[in-house]
């Protein structure tokens, strides 16, 4: 597949859902702890997102990166603006910023509740 094709594929998956996450592994099963991470942070805010799994598709593993301009994996779109890597949505997360980021473009949270 060629470079337009996969910016195109990318660009379908970041129109069509309003949370997604490029990552390595799925959302039950991700294969790397950064990963893993960011899917908790999703996951302890409640946010329903879409996972695409990268290492199914090295055309989308390369990809991803040229086409946000940003080189590691995982990578966080909500309402098709980039958020972050790893280390942003995790500080965001810390820092009730990324629930800010969801409610401000209206995606429903559902924190989880802590013991």
């Amino acid at each position: 597949m060629n470079e337009q094709a996969v910016f195109t594929q990318i660009q379908q998956e970041i129109d069509d859902n309003p949370v997604v996450l490029f990552m390595k592994g799925t959302p039950m099963f991700p294969q790397c702890g950064f990963s893993a991470a960011v899917v908790q942070a999703l996951t302890l805010l409640g946010v329903k997102f879409k996972g695409v799994d990268v290492l199914t598709d090295p055309g989308v593993r390369e990809g991803i990166k040229q086409f946000s301009n940003w080189p590691t994996i995982p990578q966080l779109y909500v309402k098709g603006e980039f958020v972050g890597g790893c280390d942003i949505v995790r500080e965001m997360y810390q820092t009730g910023e990324l629930q800010k980021v969801f409610e401000d473009k209206g995606i429903e949270t559902e924190p989880m509740q802590t013991a």
